[in-house]
């Protein structure tokens, strides 16, 4: 079984960058899709950013795009978003979460595992 744990949040101005880690354990990981959401107040959770363990295939929503990088070092088990640019609108709780890849776009309810999430503020 997966466990995810999440770290990094916090609060910012906007224009500021901060990154998001997710360190993984329990087992082998090549054969997932590892994502990060977010929920904002009031909102539904929506999907971030994800890929494919191995690091291939990087999808990200229209709104973080050119803003966010998902990212793995090659020796860690750990998946790592790097948010620049911050505005107020990404503000939300943002949890991290791994699927398995069945070779076909992951819905939500596709992913299994969730980390605990971690807050992130961005205001003036």
């Amino acid at each position: 079984q997966v466990r995810l744990i999440e770290s990094g949040g916090g609060s910012v101005q906007p224009g500021g960058s901060l990154r998001l880690s997710c360190e993984a354990s329990g087992r082998t990981f090549d054969s997932l899709v590892m994502a990060y959401y977010r929920q904002g107040r009031g909102t539904e959770r929506e999907l971030v950013a994800n890929f494919h363990w191995d690091g291939d295939h990087p999808y990200y929503a229209h709104s973080v795009k050119g803003r966010f990088t998902i990212s793995r070092e090659n020796t860690e088990s750990t998946i790592y978003l790097q948010m620049n640019s911050l505005k107020p609108e990404d503000t939300a709780v943002y949890y991290c979460a791994a699927g398995q890849d069945f070779g076909m776009p992951l819905t939500i309810n596709d992913y299994s595992v969730w980390g605990q999430g971690t807050q992130v503020t961005v205001s003036a």
